[in-house]
């Protein structure tokens, strides 16, 4: 848990938590992640700590207006990282810890009910007097959420009606951004490819291991995905050990810190601007 006290709400006192949140168009951040294998060569946290480290860096730079020069001034804290995922296809390399897809929804709904007021949409938790945020934004880090956190939007702006309630998953805020950075092919980015391992090169050097086994990406359709910046029309289920040896997919020989640095500074340069199209609607 990153607790950096310009941007967390975990490292703030109470009353500095409802200060920030009682601003008019503040945002509480959640980063949502996964722990899950990610070849031989990444942790199995990898998706949590990229999606955390980004959400930090989206936050901070909307707060003190450094994002490309715009006046920005976003009040909005980041929650801690929910750090287990929906996963399941991963569980045959072992290393990975995940949980159901309802109750994955029932956490996001239930961190929700009590940083937005009023009830989640099963009704089950019932919050009081409220943090107050008037907006939540929801910084999902693995592709296996993806389709659960556009559900959770749904349910939780249905349970919410005065709040602005979004989702976006990181990596994608990157797709034709990396034409000048990235040194591979299309398929290169995939799972434990090219930029997660620059991005963990760049922020978490000492947990990246030397060996880069990996597999090229065959999409299980033509028209599926073909890394994490191209996404595709088609989804089939294929468990994780179908796709690869290793665990990892693409291109991670080719990450490098460098395009690590030049990577994060787009995405969190993106996610800031993101936040400050929120901060302006729900004020």
């Amino acid at each position: 848990m990153r607790l950096d006290p310009a941007t967390s709400l975990a490292a703030r006192p109470a009353p500095d938590v409802r200060a920030v949140a009682e601003a008019p168009g503040s945002i509480l951040v959640v980063p949502v992640g996964s722990i899950e294998q990610h070849g031989e060569h990444l942790p199995v946290a990898t998706d949590s700590l990229l999606a955390e480290a980004v959400a930090h860096g989206g936050v901070e730079q909307a707060s003190d207006g450094t994002a490309d020069g715009t006046d920005f001034d976003v009040p909005a804290l980041v929650a801690p990282v929910v750090w287990t995922g929906y996963s399941p296809h991963h569980l045959p390399f072992g290393g990975t810890l995940t949980i159901g897809f309802e109750r994955l929804l029932g956490v996001l709904e239930d961190l929700a009910a009590s940083g937005l007021g009023g009830s989640v949409g099963s009704g089950d938790t019932e919050s009081g007097e409220s943090n107050g945020f008037d907006a939540l934004l929801l910084v999902n880090g693995h592709g296996g959420n993806a389709a659960l956190l556009e559900g959770a939007v749904s349910e939780i702006g249905i349970a919410n009606p005065d709040a602005e309630v979004v989702g976006v998953t990181y990596f994608q805020l990157a797709a034709g951004l990396l034409e000048d950075v990235r040194e591979s092919e299309p398929g290169g980015m995939s799972h434990g490819g090219e930029f997660e391992t620059s991005l963990m090169q760049h922020l978490h050097p000492e947990l990246v291991g030397d060996s880069r086994a990996a597999t090229p990406l065959e999409p299980a359709y033509d028209r599926s995905s073909t890394d994490l910046l191209s996404g595709g029309p088609v989804s089939a289920y294929r468990s994780f050990d179908e796709y690869t040896d290793s665990g990892a997919i693409g291109e991670p020989a080719l990450g490098t810190a460098e395009t690590g640095e030049a990577i994060y500074e787009l995405v969190t340069g993106e996610l800031a601007s993101l936040l400050a199209e929120i901060h302006e609607t729900a004020r």
